[in-house]
Parts: C-alpha cells; sequence; structure tokens
C-alpha cells in the first residue's frame, strides 16, 4: 500500500462550494448533482438510486468480497409547521438538533415561486419591548419563529408570497477558512466527509494506485433523519467504513487533529474486525489517532445494519467542536482521514 498526497487545495475549495449549497435532508438535488459532476471530471462511474442517493465505483482486479466508503450529503434544517397570523413562520427542524443553535440564523426559504430571506428568532426577540423576558423565555423550537424579508404581516401576505406548510428551510453556513488550518462553518457534518472521500478518490487516481477489489464510494442524503445507508448498498458489500464528524467535546477523546476512530455509539460496538483493521493502517503508516465512544450518535452504519444489510462497519471521523452546532474543524484531521481513505482503498479483504 502507498500513502498518496491529498490535494488540500481540491478539498477546501470542493468542501467550500458543497457548504454554499443547500441541502437539507429532504432538500438534496442540489448537492448530489454537484458530486456527481465531481465524479465525472475524475472519470468515476456512478449511478443514482431511486431516492437520489449516488453510488460510484472504483473497480478492483478481483472480484468477491468488496467494500464500500460511506459519506452523508445532507445536513441539519428547518421546515415551515405553520403560517402565523402576524405574519411570520412556525417551523420544526429537520433533523436533529437543538433550539439554541437556531436563534440567530441566517436562513433560505424555499417556496413555490422562489427562494426568500430570512432570520430565525425568539419570540421575544427585542430587549427594548421584553427586558429580562428575553432571557427568561425557554430556548426550544415552540418559542421560535421565522420572519421573512418581505412585505408580510399577515397569513394572506405569505400565501401570495407562495410560502406553504412543508416549505424547506435552509440554515446559513457561514463558512470561514483560517491561515492556522481552522474551518469554521455550519454543516461541517458531513460536508466535510464528502469532500474528503472525493479527495482520496482523487489522490488514487492521480496515482495510478490499483485496488484489489471493487470499491464503492456511497454518497447518501437522509442521514440526518436516521435512513441514511439503509438501501444504497450492492449485495455484495462485505465491509463499510463510515465517514463522520467525532464529537470533540469535554469527556471525550476525539480530537480536531487527526483521525478519531470510534469504537461504539448509541446502536452498539462496531465490527471488531473491521475497526482493528483501520487502527493497524493508522499505526503502520503513522496516522495520528485516537479512539472513543460516542454515547448519543448515530451514522449511516447504523442505518445500513438495521436495514438488515449482512456487513461489518466501522466509523473513522473526523473531530469537530460543538457538533450540531456552531461547528469546528482542522485541516489535519481532514488531511489524515483522507490519508487513511486512500490507504483503506488499497488494503487487502
Amino acid at each position: 500500500m502507498y500513502k498518496p498526497a491529498i490535494d488540500q487545495t481540491y478539498v477546501l475549495n470542493t468542501l467550500l462550494t458543497l457548504l454554499h449549497i443547500p441541502s437539507p435532508s429532504g432538500y438534496t438535488d442540489r448537492a448530489v448533482m454537484f458530486v456527481c459532476e465531481q465524479l465525472e471530471q475524475m472519470d468515476v462511474k456512478f449511478e443514482l438510486t431511486r431516492r437520489g442517493a449516488i453510488r460510484a465505483t472504483l473497480p478492483g482486479e478481483h472480484s468477491g468480497a468488496e467494500r464500500a466508503i460511506v459519506a452523508h450529503l445532507d445536513t441539519l434544517g428547518a421546515m415551515v409547521k405553520a403560517l402565523k397570523p402576524n405574519g411570520r413562520l412556525q417551523i420544526v427542524p429537520v433533523g436533529h438538533w437543538n433550539a439554541r443553535f437556531a436563534e440567530g440564523a441566517r436562513v433560505t426559504l424555499f417556496a413555490d415561486l422562489g427562494t426568500k430571506r430570512g432570520t430565525i428568532l425568539p419570540l421575544k426577540a427585542s430587549g427594548h419591548t421584553f427586558a429580562d423576558e428575553v432571557d427568561s423565555q425557554p430556548s426550544n423550537w415552540d418559542n421560535l419563529e421565522l420572519r421573512i424579508d418581505e412585505h408580510c404581516h399577515s397569513i394572506e401576505d405569505l400565501l401570495q408570497l407562495g410560502i406553504h406548510v412543508g416549505d424547506f428551510v435552509a440554515i446559513d453556513p457561514q463558512p470561514e477558512i483560517l491561515g492556522n488550518g481552522f474551518i469554521v462553518s455550519r454543516h461541517l457534518d458531513d460536508k466535510a466527509g464528502v469532500a474528503v472521500l472525493l479527495g482520496a478518490i482523487k489522490a488514487v487516481l492521480d496515482a495510478d494506485l490499483k485496488l484489489p477489489i471493487n470499491c464503492y464510494p456511497l454518497f447518501t442524503i437522509s442521514e440526518e433523519v436516521g435512513s441514511g445507508a439503509s438501501a444504497v448498498l450492492h449485495g455484495n458489500v462485505a465491509e463499510m467504513l463510515t465517514l463522520d464528524n467525532g464529537t470533540t467535546a469535554p469527556g471525550q477523546s476525539s480530537s480536531e487533529y487527526g483521525v478519531t476512530i470510534c469504537m461504539a455509539d448509541m446502536s452498539g460496538p462496531f465490527d471488531y474486525h473491521l475497526t482493528q483493521k483501520i487502527l493497524q493502517i493508522c499505526k503502520e503508516f503513522e496516522i495520528l489517532h485516537q479512539r472513543d465512544i460516542f454515547r448519543y450518535y448515530r451514522s449511516d452504519s447504523a442505518a445500513a445494519v438495521e436495514a438488515g444489510n449482512d456487513l461489518q462497519t466501522a466509523l473513522a471521523t473526523f473531530g469537530v467542536d460543538s457538533s450540531h452546532g456552531w461547528e469546528r474543524i482542522h485541516w489535519d484531521a481532514l488531511r489524515s482521514l483522507a490519508e487513511l481513505v486512500a490507504l483503506y482503498m488499497q488494503s487487502p479483504p
């Protein structure tokens, strides 16, 4: 096996482009199209599932047991629950995230007559009006509303703008890439994983490396709502490596540097043999890594196994500070994870 160089410019440009493409779960077509274009430019064959997930193929030298590597394109978001008499909108979350991270978010709403801009606000959003009540109101989705930046002061005004119950709301990513390697943005989970997977594919192809068995890069579109890789796998896939975010926080051993290997999450332990193989690759090729257990976490691996797929799964992550909140990562973790993925593609089954 050979550790190829990872094209930092490509990975970061891909990540930045992905972050600017809205893709809350259920509204992912544009992000899917972008990834398809990247695969076409690299001359990688792929197909779309009926639901719109991507199955790509990197052919190997031998048939038999095959492997998949999966990252998800969908992100957290929101949806219109009700039109309010004051011309504002009640919203509910898409995916599992706390309302405190939605307060103040700038958003794009996708209405029948085009996109609208707006802000998610607490019901009591003016200190000059509500004084201490601003601080004492509970932080939950029932105490939020979406203010649209249009002349709308009634339900009738909203309807004339083409706004309806069920319209998708995409949260602005607000990305910032710093010269010291830090990357701050919403939706790094898991668009950073998608950029890493594309970067690893590019590195393997640029170095003209041979793969021992077929490898299927998969890009799912419903991980944040639980179904993820449940219906995207080829029937002959025997092992699957999932790429997602690691939970860097007090009480965790995840890090924003290197690769964090998840040993278990809320769905239980990951496959012992495949996980040990991933750890061995990290040791052999001197990839900085650490191990962790995520108590309130699930991924595409859980969706695949719960759907009845008979396969081994492992989870390799890039550490994210404030996951599902004000997210931050470091380039070191993305590079390390991309190197691991490129080596795993070359490893024997």
